[in-house]
C-alpha cells in the first residue's frame, strides 16, 4: 500500500472515530439547550419576576415609586393572592431575605397551624386517612396576610396602603384570564357547596340552568367586593394608627391585629365554623410569624440557604452535600449516569424528609445538623448502586452525626416502609408511558363528601403531587434580595364568610399516625410540613442567585437541577429555566394519601434514545412531559458588573420584568 493510501485510511479512520466520538458528545448534549426560547431580562436598578404578568408587572410599579425589593415582592404577594395565581389571600407565606446592611440572610416563618381542635382522634373518628384535601377542616390558621405584614414592617420601607393599593384596584374588578376562567368553571361543582364562595367565584351562575358555564368569562372583569372591602379595613387600621401618632412599624402592625385579633378573625371564626371548621379565636391570636436564621450549607464555595425542617427546602442542601465531591461535568448533562446519579440522590435525601422533618417549634427536635453533616452526606451517597435504582431505600440515622444524642424513633425506623402507590406496578415491566394524563389515579372527581361539606379528596395523585404554589422573585440595586413561594388557598377554595379570603388546604400534608413521619404527626397549634422551598444563594459573601419554582414535592428537585445548570454546566439564567429537567416520583406524595411510586421518572420528550434505553435496563419506569422545567423564576446577580439578570421559564406565565 502506497504511502499516499495509507494516510488517506487513517485520516478516514480518525474521522470516524472522531464522528463516533462527536455523536457520543452531542447525545449526553443534545438537550442543554444553545439557546433560550424567551431571552434573558437584564436591569442594573431592580428586577422583579412572579408567576403571573399581572403580578410581576405590580412589583415594578412599586419599584418606579421608590419601594425596595421588600416593598416590590409583598406587593407581588399581594398581587398574586388577588388574581388567584394558584394561591389565595388565606394561603401560607415564607420567604428568605438577604439584608445589605447586615449582609445577612432572614427567613420568614408564615406557615399556618392547625387549630386547636385537631388531633389525629379527630379525623381518625370520621375514618379518614390523613386529613381532607379542601374545605374548613382542610385549613390551617390564615398566614400570607401576617407574612406580608410582618415582612414588610421589619425591611421594607412603604406603607401597607401603598403596598395593597394595587391589590386594592383589582379587587374592584380586574380582567380575568383564560386558564384561571377555566379551571373556576370546571371547579364549579365544589365550589357550590359553599354559599360564600359561590357568590364570590361564580358571578354568571343560572340557577335555571346550571349546566351553563358559571365562572367569569375570559377578559371579563371578575368582582370581589368581600375582598376589597377586607383589605380597606387593613389599610384603614393603619391610617388610624399613624392618626394617632403610630410608627410606619407599628401602624402596620395595627392591621395585623385587626385581621388576626380583630372583626376580620370573628368573621373568619364564625364562618369556618358555620361550615364545620374548628378554628377559634384563640387560635388565631396564638398563631404568630417567626422571623428565623434559615439553614445553609456550601457547594464548591456557593452559600445555599433555605429555610429549616417545617418546608422540605433542607433537601436541595442534603443533595448537594452529596454531589459536592462526583465529577457531573465528566458524567455529561442528563446523561444516563447523570440522572441516575440525581435520581438516588434525590431518593435518600427525600426518605429523610418523610421520616424527619417537621416543626422545629415541637419537641423532639428535628436532626437538622446531623442530616447537614458533610461526613452524614458522603455515608449516604456511598449507599447508591450505581447499576440500577434502588426501590427500596429509606431513611438514614443522622443522630451519630451530630454528638451522642439517641434517636428517639429509633423502633420506627428499623421497621419502616415505603408507603406504595397499591396500583402502581414499580419498573416490573418497565413501559414508556405519556405522561400527559395520569396513569395510575382517576380523573380529578370527587370520591367522597362529609356531612360538613368537607371534600376528602378530589385530586389525583399527579395533581396533589404538583399542588398549588407559585413564585416571587425581588432584587435591587443596594443589595436587598427576596425570594419567595407562597402558596394555599387554591382552587377549589373555601371562602370564610364575608372577608372574601380563601383558606388554606395545607392540614392534608400531616401524618395520623407517627410510624411513617414521626415529625410530622398532626397536633393543634403545629405547622404542617409543607413543600415550599425558596431559595437565595451567596457567592464570595454577596448574593449570587434567588430563585424557586412552583409545584408541590417537585420543586427541590427541580431547583437542584437548575442550580447545577447554571454552576456546573455554565448555562445563563434563562437558558437553566428552561433546560430539561427529570422528576421523581420514589418519595412520598405530601398530598392525598402519601403514596410514593418507585422507579417513575418524568422525562422531557425529546430525550436521546440511547440514554433511555440505558434507564429502561437499570429500572425505571419512564413517562414524558412536551416541558419539564418547572416552571422557574430566578434572578442572577451579577457581581463583577453590578447588574443582574432575570429568568422565567416557558412552561407557563411567568414573568421576569427589570430595568
Amino acid at each position: 500500500m502506497s504511502k499516499k493510501n495509507c494516510i488517506r485510511k487513517a485520516l478516514t479512520h480518525l474521522c470516524l472515530v472522531s464522528s463516533l466520538l462527536l455523536a457520543s458528545y452531542n447525545s449526553l448534549f443534545a438537550q442543554e439547550p444553545q439557546h433560550s426560547n424567551k431571552p434573558p431580562v437584564h436591569g442594573s436598578h431592580w428586577m422583579a419576576a412572579a408567576g403571573k404578568p399581572l403580578s410581576a408587572s405590580v412589583g415594578s410599579m412599586i419599584f418606579t415609586q421608590g419601594g425596595n425589593a421588600v416593598d416590590a415582592a409583598a406587593a407581588m404577594l399581594a398581587a398574586s393572592a388577588t388574581i388567584w395565581d394558584t394561591m389565595g389571600w388565606g394561603g401560607e407565606t415564607q420567604a428568605l431575605i438577604h439584608d445589605p446592611n447586615t449582609g445577612e440572610v432572614h427567613a420568614i416563618n408564615a406557615l399556618g397551624a392547625a387549630p386547636s381542635g385537631a388531633t389525629p382522634e379527630y379525623f381518625q373518628n370520621l375514618n379518614y386517612k390523613t386529613p381532607p384535601d379542601y374545605g374548613p377542616l382542610a385549613a390551617v390558621t390564615p398566614g400570607t396576610p401576617g407574612g406580608l405584614m410582618v415582612m414588610l414592617a421589619e425591611y421594607g420601607t412603604m406603607s401597607l396602603t401603598e403596598i395593597l393599593a394595587p391589590s386594592i384596584e383589582m379587587a374592584k374588578g380586574y380582567p380575568i384570564e383564560q386558564i384561571q376562567a377555566e379551571r373556576i368553571e370546571y371547579d364549579k361543582q365544589f365550589l357550590r357547596i359553599w354559599p360564600d364562595t359561590a357568590r364570590v367565584m361564580l358571578p354568571n351562575f343560572d340557577p335555571d340552568n346550571p349546566r351553563d358555564w358559571s365562572a367569569p368569562y375570559p377578559g371579563q372583569l371578575f368582582v370581589q367586593n368581600d375582598l376589597h372591602g377586607t383589605l380597606m379595613n387593613l389599610v384603614e387600621a393603619e391610617q388610624a394608627a399613624l392618626v394617632n401618632g403610630a410608627s410606619r412599624k407599628d401602624a402596620i402592625m395595627a392591621a395585623y391585629d385587626r385581621f388576626y385579633r380583630g372583626d376580620i378573625a370573628e368573621e373568619i371564626v364564625r364562618a369556618s365554623q358555620a361550615a364545620g371548621g374548628l378554628f377559634t379565636m384563640e387560635d388565631l391570636d396564638n398563631w404568630q410569624v417567626y422571623i428565623e436564621e434559615p439553614i445553609s450549607t456550601t457547594y464548591k464555595g456557593i452559600e445555599v440557604f433555605k429555610l429549616n425542617s417545617w418546608v422540605q427546602g433542607p433537601v436541595m442542601l442534603q443533595m448537594l452535600n452529596m454531589l459536592e465531591g462526583m465529577d457531573l461535568q465528566g458524567m455529561g448533562y442528563n446523561s444516563a449516569q447523570y440522572i441516575h446519579t440525581l435520581y438516588q440522590v434525590m431518593n435518600l435525601a427525600f426518605a429523610d424528609r418523610d421520616f424527619y422533618y417537621g416543626d422545629p417549634y415541637f419537641p423532639p427536635e428535628e436532626p437538622i445538623a446531623g442530616l447537614l453533616s458533610k461526613d452524614y452526606a458522603r455515608d449516604r451517597a456511598a449507599l447508591i448502586n450505581p447499576r440500577g435504582n434502588q426501590t427500596d431505600i429509606g431513611p438514614g440515622n443522622p443522630y451519630p452525626y451530630q454528638g451522642d444524642e439517641t434517636n428517639p424513633f429509633l423502633r420506627y425506623l428499623e421497621t419502616w416502609k415505603a408507603n406504595i402507590e397499591p396500583r402502581w406496578n414499580g419498573a416490573s415491566n418497565s413501559v414508556i408511558n405519556n405522561a400527559n394524563t395520569d396513569p395510575i389515579s382517576e380523573p380529578n372527581v370527587i370520591s367522597e363528601t362529609d356531612n360538613n361539606g368537607n371534600v376528602v379528596s378530589i385530586m389525583s395523585h399527579d395533581e396533589g403531587f404538583h399542588a398549588g404554589t407559585t413564585s416571587i422573585q425581588a432584587a435591587d440595586k443596594d443589595g436587598w434580595v427576596v425570594s419567595i413561594t407562597p402558596s394555599g388557598a387554591w382552587m377549589p377554595a373555601f371562602i370564610a364568610g364575608s372577608t372574601g379570603m380563601s383558606l388554606s388546604q395545607r392540614m392534608q400534608s400531616f401524618e395520623l399516625s407517627e410510624k411513617r413521619s414521626p415529625y410530622n404527626t398532626l397536633e393543634p397549634g403545629k405547622r404542617p410540613r409543607a413543600t415550599l422551598s425558596p431559595s437565595i444563594a451567596l457567592k464570595d459573601g454577596k448574593p449570587y442567585m434567588a430563585f424557586s419554582v412552583q409545584g408541590g414535592d417537585g420543586q427541590d428537585q427541580w431547583l437542584l437541577q437548575f442550580f447545577l445548570n447554571i454552576v456546573e454546566f455554565g448555562m445563563d439564567v434563562q437558558q437553566a429555566t428552561e433546560a430539561a429537567n427529570f422528576e421523581s416520583y420514589q418519595l412520598h406524595s405530601s398530598f392525598g394519601d402519601h403514596y410514593s411510586q418507585p422507579g417513575r421518572i418524568v422525562m422531557r420528550s425529546d430525550m436521546d434514545t440511547l440514554v433511555l434505553r440505558t434507564l429502561i435496563r437499570m429500572g425505571y419506569e419512564l413517562e414524558f412531559r412536551e416541558k419539564t422545567s418547572g416552571p422557574i423564576t430566578a434572578i442572577l446577580l451579577n457581581q463583577e458588573y453590578g447588574t443582574m439578570t432575570g429568568g422565567a421559564s416557558d412552561f407557563g406565565d411567568d414573568t421576569a420584568i427589570g430595568f
